[in-house]
């Protein structure tokens, strides 16, 4: 390797290490939020769901948050790594990881659609699609593949009786 190649590693390795952080789904979740209301309020396209029918979103928000956070709280009891770019603490099948196992990504993305509701506009949906998006091809994929690396026959035989989100 060459000493620009070594370079361009160190500052590709560095980078990346900045933006984990960064790039975290809570994180990109409250940046979604964000992007969404300057949507709204700067292009909001057309109206797809019309008040009061909008209000219903605040349902889906707090039920999304409640999902998400109740998980995040059960990874906690357990002593389990919930750092996405971390190593798998443990194999859990407790509360809705019997039925989905992205319970928190589900809520995450449930809480963004609801936001996406209450602000009624078209453009405010590309929040919840981008989450989906980066959640189902980059987070989840690269979860599965430690996940596998990690409880091997377990973890696969756990994929194949459990979806991946409903």
């Amino acid at each position: 390797m060459s000493l620009a190649e070594a370079e361009i590693l160190d500052w590709s390795l560095r980078s990346a290490a900045i933006m984990k952080p960064l790039l975290l789904p809570p994180v990109v979740w409250l940046v979604s939020v964000v992007c969404m209301l300057v949507l709204h309020w700067k292009n909001p396209i057309a109206v797809w769901l019309p008040q009061p029918y909008n209000w219903l979103g605040l349902a889906l928000i707090m039920a999304g948050l409640g999902i998400a956070n109740w998980h995040a709280r059960l990874f906690r009891r357990l002593g389990t790594n919930i750092n996405t770019f971390g190593e798998p603490g443990e194999l859990t099948m407790e509360g809705l990881f019997r039925r989905t196992r992205n319970p928190m990504y589900l809520g995450m993305f449930i809480s963004l659609f609801g936001v996406a509701c209450v602000l009624g506009s078209t453009s405010a949906l590309a929040g919840p699609v981008a989450f989906f998006a980066l959640a189902q091809f980059w987070y989840i994929r690269s979860e599965e593949e430690a996940m596998t690396l990690k409880f091997g026959d377990k973890y696969i035989e756990y994929q194949r009786s459990v979806p991946r989100w409903l």
